[in-house]
């Protein structure tokens, strides 16, 4: 057998194009059938843990409560195609739910523990969920609330005969609380539903289901227009999540820390997938992340492996600094959804001991990850490309008409193989667009080396045209990074009658600095090209985010418009 790590045919014919190596073999399994493998080689493993509940589970007693859980469903008239939305924080019952819609193929329609209402709404008529299962609340989030507010008809509804004007298609609404109220399902009376289930009878419904069937829907981010529910299939999840975490070397005998939110790829694929694929202990620190509740996870559980977003190591650091802990059980896990400053990247290896510590790039409509480094990359790879490109896949850098481009020149990302999503929930015109010919459009600018490293250097609708000159706001954020008096930049293009666009970068300066406009100004003159230097700079204290800790341009944009318009 080739070595995974050389075994890379990319770039092909001097073009931008590279193709994975076609080992390890993909596998025709459904989720159930992962846990299952699990429960057989590692039953008597813990499975999962949660810290601030107390709650730990081997496989084997995972696999029972999913199954009693599963059972509850088909009593409530479940059945194979429905779908099922999830609306919590990180909680073990969202995993139980995942599983056990899994179990008997029902569709999980994850949804975003930040909506509000009319989010809310859109989700659930847009996918047609029969059942909602539900925390009761989440910091200011009162979810049995925002509920009852869509279906007042709860009020007097049978359970199970729910007919709500504005939620025409929903059944039944489960809360997890000992006494949700009126017309709402306990989550443990759900469970208990299902209490002595023959595991044979689920084996029937399961036996049915093929991997290439859809299993789950997650919205992306909607930064324009409204959300598209990603659909994605066992075959897409269970591959992805077995290859990113071969690529972290996780075995049965690790410890994976999981903060990153469960309704999104990074939590439910990467994390609990992953760390079912190899048997691995899923560790949760909390409902949301905290950096000193994971810090002290990783302390007291000897967790191994921890997954996050840069922003979140930046806060585990000075959390770390302020108040040591010892974490020296951590060898390796995945920082994803941002670049890492590369002195961010070396004090993770060091201070927190997270030597083996990969970078991934992907998008949820490709199950997630296309592109990982391996665990013995160099630090500076580790920082500057998002690493090399995952197994079965292909993935192109053409120009504005499609046209492959020449190897190491910029272009937008493309990619092809099993990862990529059936397509976009009831909407075939976002479909059509999105997906040519197998190939996924991604959005983001990129290109190769002649290893076949990928460098992501921003989005295409990123890019500034300020007087005829394409402008990427990643370059300019990488130089600006470099200075040591700043934590974070964001580089972004503002509307200008002159120039058609100006370029604007937002600063979150490092802890202690004092940073001004004219000191950044300064900093930029005479180092890079005159009409890369803002035109706009605003010190701010934080930026605004998406839950999985991406910067939110558009927004930084909409505000800056605001602004500039009362000058």
């Amino acid at each position: 057998m080739t070595d995974p790590q050389t075994d890379f045919t990319a770039p092909i014919d001097g073009l931008s194009h590279v193709c994975g190596p076609s080992e390890p073999p993909l596998q025709h399994i459904t989720i159930p059938d992962l846990l299952r493998q699990a429960m057989e080689k590692h039953g008597n493993r813990e499975a999962l843990i949660f810290t601030d509940t107390g709650v730990r589970l081997t496989y084997t007693e995972l696999a029972q409560k999913a199954d009693e859980l599963a059972a509850g469903l088909l009593e409530l008239g479940v059945e194979k195609g429905d779908r099922v939305g999830i609306w919590s924080p990180n909680r073990c019952e969202w995993v139980l739910t995942q599983f056990a819609t899994a179990r008997i193929g029902a569709i999980l329609v994850t949804i975003n523990p930040a909506y509000r209402l009319a989010e809310l709404e859109y989700a659930l008529n847009k996918t047609g969920c029969k059942v909602l299962i539900a925390a009761e609340c989440f910091k200011s989030s009162d979810y049995s609330g925002m509920i009852r507010e869509l279906a007042p008809e709860l009020l007097t509804a049978v359970p199970g005969q729910l007919a709500a004007a504005r939620l025409p298609e929903l059944r039944h609404a489960v809360v997890m609380s000992g006494d949700p109220g009126p017309g709402f399902l306990p989550f443990a009376t759900l469970q208990a539903m299902g209490k002595g289930v023959n595991p044979a009878e689920l084996d029937a419904i399961t036996s049915g289901l093929l991997s290439e069937e859809a299993i789950n829907i997650q919205f992306t981010s909607g930064t324009t227009g409204l959300p598209k529910g990603a659909t994605l299939t066992h075959f897409n999840i269970v591959n992805n999540a077995r290859f990113v975490t071969s690529r972290i070397n996780l075995t049965e005998a690790d410890r994976l820390l999981i903060p990153v939110p469960l309704y999104h790829c990074f939590g439910m694929v990467m994390g609990v997938l992953g760390a079912v694929s190899k048997g691995a202990a899923m560790i949760f620190p909390g409902e949301a992340f905290e950096p000193a509740s994971v810090l002290s996870a990783a302390a007291a559980e000897r967790a191994s492996a921890l997954y996050g977003v840069p922003t979140m190591f930046v806060a585990m650091l000075q959390d770390l600094d302020q108040s040591p802990r010892d974490v020296s059980s951590l060898r390796t896990g995945i920082m994803a959804g941002a670049p890492c400053p590369i002195e961010i990247m070396r004090r993770v290896n060091t201070d927190m001991h997270m030597k083996e510590v990969t970078i991934c790039y992907g998008m949820t409509e490709t199950a997630p990850v296309s592109f990982q480094s391996f665990t013995t990359d160099p630090a500076d790879k580790r920082c500057t490309t998002v690493g090399r490109v995952h197994p079965h896949l292909e993935v192109k850098a053409v120009d504005a008409y499609g046209a492959t481009l020449p190897a190491g020149e910029r272009g937008e990302l493309q990619v092809r193989g099993y990862s990529v999503m059936q397509g976009y929930w009831d909407d075939p015109a976002a479909t059509e667009e999105a997906i040519r010919d197998g190939w996924m459009r991604t959005g983001d600018l990129g290109s190769f080396d002649a290893e076949g490293f990928c460098s992501i250097t921003g989005r295409v609708k990123d890019m500034i045209i300020r007087g005829g000159e394409n402008i990427y706001p990643r370059e300019i954020e990488e130089f600006l990074i470099r200075h040591p008096q700043i934590a974070d930049a964001q580089v972004f293009g503002v509307p200008d009658e002159k120039f058609g666009e100006q370029v604007c970068a937002w600063i979150v300066p490092a802890p202690g600095a004092n940073l001004d406009e004219e000191g950044i100004l300064s900093h930029c003159r005479g180092q890079i090209a005159h009409f890369k230097i803002p035109r706009f700079v605003r010190v701010v204290t934080e930026l605004p985010m998406t839950v999985t800790g991406k910067p939110q341009k558009f927004k930084m944009r909409d505000i800056m418009i605001q602004q500039l318009a009362l000058l």
